[in-house]
């Protein structure tokens, strides 16, 4: 089920990165807090912006919170030309951040990875990710979960051409 599109509540503000290898794969990580007999929810590292913070400077602060990885390995090469929205499910924009928000408004960053996979370590202070992985792209668009799938799709459609 989706939200009514009555709902009249904001979307969240929220960054998202394509992290890609030299080989051009994407960084995806498989969500820690989904049901063990659920399928795999694999995801590209977002969060939210913080009030007052450029996108710029949250997207760094999320990559660095999701996967270890600082500034000084990446290099950020394209973005978004818009914020992309997308509604959650209901049971889920219920949940999530007391139900203030539909869904999630977000502004996408492709980085170039130019470190090696020792600099990954998603065993952060707040973990979100059990494993990760690098994936090709058709891969990574099969494995998202179905509600994010029309969002990554347009994020793929802008920069997948810049990797």
């Amino acid at each position: 089920m989706t939200i009514d599109a009555q709902d009249n509540r904001p979307y969240r503000p929220c960054v998202g990165v394509m992290l890609v290898n030299k080989d051009g794969h994407i960084f995806a990580g498989q969500r820690n807090d989904r049901p063990e007999s659920g399928p795999p929810a694999w995801q590209m590292p977002q969060g939210g912006v913080d009030k007052g913070e450029a996108p710029e400077v949250a997207v760094l602060r999320e990559l660095w919170e999701e996967t270890g990885v600082t500034k000084n390995l990446v290099t950020i090469e394209a973005q978004t030309s818009e914020w992309l929205p997308y509604d959650l499910p209901l049971e889920l924009s219920q949940r999530l951040w007391k139900g203030k928000y539909r869904g999630q408004e977000q502004l996408w960053f492709l980085m170039r990875f130019n470190g090696t996979d020792a600099d990954i370590n998603i065993q952060t202070e707040h973990p979100e990710f059990s494993e990760w992985r690098w994936m090709a792209p058709d891969e990574l668009l099969q494995s998202i979960v179905p509600f994010k799938r029309d969002i990554y799709d347009l994020v793929m459609a802008e920069l997948r051409p810049k990797i």
